[in-house]
């Protein structure tokens, strides 16, 4: 029998493609959901509370944990504060649970790149150390927390995921809308790496995670092929047959974003997938031309 798998977040653009996808593949799946149960299989939780049941976990083989509120708007100090209670105690409340529960569970829990902070042509694997800024520390007390539901019989997997490219939704329908309107360009100097991966493949790596019993720590789940700021602008006005004659200085994001530009629009990190590459993962749409042209764009 496929494991039963419980997911929080099931209703964003990685969930709701995940649920479907294990669904279809034979799976058993409990939403983990903050509202009254709507299907048989919802399991209500309350993570600003630390509230979840370890009843509700008895049949559950694993959990993926994919809560938390975007990191895409000006940080305000009410919008730093959601980012990290969305992030850190959701996975301190799914942790305790686990550990409550007392059985083999295993975590597979959200993270992100930007655990190693701007390092310009660094290539990072998951070895690399942590990086400096906000994001970097939120990631590390994310994956902190989510290390605490491991125990002899219980892995826990932290999937360092770069922006996740979908024309359903996330961060590709923002980043394209200046190139149709025939005002793109790059940003800044071009030189930034960006670490992403097509919506496809981050659904197949995690399924192949869930599969692959002997995967624990961190993961980068990326594209092998990160792309510098420059090459994605090329990629893109050649995909959609658009000029990119508009640079966008970097003091104007500073000045618009504040430091959510400086750490994530003009944030450098070139990820490369090590762990998934040595655990025999294949990629469908390894490079950002396929990527974009197999959704329609």
């Amino acid at each position: 029998m496929p494991p039963v798998v419980a997911i929080s977040g099931s209703s964003g653009l990685i969930g709701s493609a995940l649920v479907k996808v294990l669904q279809d593949a034979g799976h058993r799946v409990h939403r983990l959901v903050r509202h009254p149960p709507a299907m048989k299989d919802d399991i209500q939780w309350t993570p600003s509370a630390r509230l979840l049941d370890e009843r509700r976990l008895l049949d559950v083989d694993v959990v993926v944990n994919l809560a938390g509120e975007t990191i895409g708007k000006r940080w305000t100090t009410a919008r730093r504060r959601a980012i990290r209670e969305s992030r850190v105690r959701a996975t301190d409340t799914i942790s305790a649970a686990i550990l409550r529960a007392r059985r083999p569970i295993a975590l597979i829990n959200a993270s992100a790149v930007g655990y190693y902070g701007s390092r310009g042509d660094l290539v990072l694997d998951e070895n690399s150390a942590n990086g400096r800024g906000y994001l970097a520390e939120i990631c590390r007390d994310w994956e902190t927390a989510a290390l605490a539901a491991r125990t002899a019989a219980s892995r826990v997997v932290m999937m360092r995921s770069g922006v996740v490219l979908s024309n359903r939704g996330g961060a590709l329908p923002e980043m394209l809308r200046p190139f149709k309107l025939g005002v793109g360009g790059r940003i800044g100097d071009g030189r930034q790496w960006l670490s992403w991966i097509d919506l496809d493949d981050m659904v197949r790596a995690i399924q192949f995670i869930i599969s692959q019993n002997q995967i624990s720590g961190p993961v980068n789940v990326v594209s092998p092929n990160p792309v510098s700021n420059r090459e994605f602008t090329k990629t893109v006005s050649e995909v959609l047959k658009k000029p990119a004659l508009f640079p966008v200085p970097a003091v104007a994001l500073k000045m618009i974003f504040g430091e959510m530009a400086k750490e994530t629009i003009l944030g450098s990190q070139r990820a490369t997938p090590a762990v998934l590459a040595a655990s025999g993962f294949t990629f469908n749409r390894p490079t950002l031309r396929e990527s974009l042209s197999a959704q329609g764009n």
